[in-house]
């Protein structure tokens, strides 16, 4: 097996798109994310893969709450202001419409079909050059009913972020 070999496999995997937002003390933030999952029925558990080096890593590692954006495929629009990291974008949360999440405090981002809050559990470093964060889900709301099919991917942009 050769390394191409390896990307293109792993570039088949299906993956959603979401707008993470976190919050410690009075900082928000908001960045993009594709490697997230239910890992648990009892208790419900997400996991999500977090860039080390991301401004979002400081802050649920300090604040210990994040919350899932879901958007629908036909609003991503909505989704690409927070597609640019911090270091790029210093005001991006400044100019985002927004309300806090009752649970975690977290942005709710406006324009979300839905979102679900989580409490941070355990964040594991996997020995790569993202952790695993495992949040446990404290709440959630639907703003625009649909299914799996309807929310946001990688594949309704044309990007990929896998291999």
């Amino acid at each position: 097996m050769n390394d191409d070999s390896i990307k293109d496999a792993l570039r088949m995997m299906p993956y959603g798109f979401y707008a993470i937002t976190s919050k410690s003390g009075d900082e928000v933030n908001a960045m993009v994310a594709n490697w997230v999952s239910q890992v648990s029925f009892d208790p419900r558990l997400i996991s999500l893969g977090l860039q080390k080096t991301s401004f979002t890593h400081g802050l649920v590692e300090s604040g210990r709450v994040f919350t899932i954006n879901i958007f629908k495929a036909a609003d991503a629009d909505k989704i690409k202001p927070f597609t640019k990291g911090r270091a790029k974008n210093p005001d991006k949360m400044q100019q985002a419409s927004y309300q806090p999440a009752p649970e975690t405090g977290c942005p709710v981002l406006d324009g979300a079909a839905a979102y679900v809050e989580c409490r941070v559990q355990r964040i594991v470093d996997i020995g790569g050059d993202h952790d695993l964060v495992v949040g446990e889900v404290v709440g959630a709301e639907v703003f625009k009913p649909g299914d799996a099919g309807d929310s946001l991917s990688l594949p309704d942009l044309g990007w990929s972020y896998a291999g």
